[in-house]
């Protein structure tokens, strides 16, 4: 697999996986016992906790990415004969 090939599967790989993460751990105002401001989301989290869950992504994403690797380096999976069968 090239670095290029690398990069792209771990980018996607990252985005699915954050869009899993998001909503673990995630309080509204209502369920902090607060009242919703005029304007403001009910749905909108009090803490986010974007870094903590950006962090985790990237863990489990490299483990992801490293099953990947490994699969494309012993041959499991082959991305040229993908691209060849597809012209």
């Amino acid at each position: 697999m090239g670095v290029a090939t690398g990069l792209m599967i771990f980018f996607i790989l990252w985005w699915v996986v954050i869009f899993t993460v998001l909503p673990f751990g995630v309080r509204t105002v209502e369920e902090e016992g607060g009242t919703v401001e005029q304007g403001h989301a009910p749905s909108a989290p009090v803490r986010p906790m974007l870094l903590k869950k950006a962090l985790i992504t990237t863990a489990i994403t490299a483990v992801l990415w490293l099953g990947v690797y490994i699969a494309v380096e012993a041959n499991l999976i082959d991305f040229q004969s993908m691209a060849d069968r597809m012209r």
